[in-house]
This record gives structure tokens, C-alpha cells and sequence, in this order.
């Protein structure tokens, strides 16, 4: 593969990573400060809903970021925008399921394509 395929795909973790962040940092810190998210799409609970969201949304795109675990990493965001997609947004029209599905394609692209030699795995 060439030097430009490695970089593409470094900027594709990097920049789909940092904008899933911007939504999970948030997240996070209401998490620490004792605050819950208000749903509970599939029914596991609301504590159990806003922990995992906050691992698909905080923790595993800084670990996709340093390239680290990347293809095990991007599942639990894949499976979170396909929820936030097909089962929160269902009933709505596109433009509001637009950001979860274009979070989904990316974040399954490069579970596909995995990290490249940009990263800490380096393969």
C-alpha cells in the first residue's frame, strides 16, 4: 500500500474520531457529575444506556484515534449509530437520521479498512 492510502486512512480515524468526541466528551462529563441521558431506546436500562454510549462515544474513538484496537473499537460506535439511526430517529425523516447514519458508514469504513501503519497496532 502506498504512503497516501496510510495517511488517508489516519485522517479518516482522526476526523470521524474527534467529531464523534465532540458529542461524547459531554457525555462523559455528565456521567461523572451523576447526570443520565433521558432514554432508554432498547429497554436495558437507563444507567446501562448512558455507559454504553459513553464507551462508543468517548472511549472508543480516542482509542481510534491513537489506532489502537481499532476494528474491535469502532463496533460499539457502529452498534450506537445504528441505534441512534434506526430505532431513536426511525419515525423521523432523514435529515434527522442524517448525522447517525454518516457517523455509521464512516466508523464501519474503517472497521474495514482498520488502522493503518499510522498508528499505535502499525499494520
Amino acid at each position: 500500500m502506498t504512503s497516501t492510502y496510510h495517511i488517508g486512512l489516519f485522517l479518516l480515524r482522526f476526523t470521524f474520531s474527534a467529531m464523534m468526541l465532540s458529542h461524547g466528551i459531554p457525555k462523559l462529563l455528565n456521567l461523572i457529575q451523576g447526570t443520565l441521558m433521558n432514554g432508554d431506546p432498547i429497554g436495558i436500562g437507563v444507567l446501562a444506556t448512558t455507559i454504553l454510549v459513553v464507551i462508543a462515544e468517548a472511549i472508543c474513538p480516542m482509542l481510534i484515534i491513537i489506532g489502537y484496537k481499532t476494528r474491535l473499537a469502532s463496533i460499539p460506535v457502529i452498534i450506537t449509530m445504528g441505534v441512534a439511526a434506526f430505532i431513536v430517529h426511525g419515525a423521523d425523516p432523514i435529515s434527522m437520521k442524517e448525522k447517525a447514519l454518516l457517523f455509521l458508514f464512516g466508523f464501519l469504513a474503517i472497521a474495514l479498512l482498520g488502522a493503518g501503519k499510522h498508528s499505535v497496532d502499525r499494520k
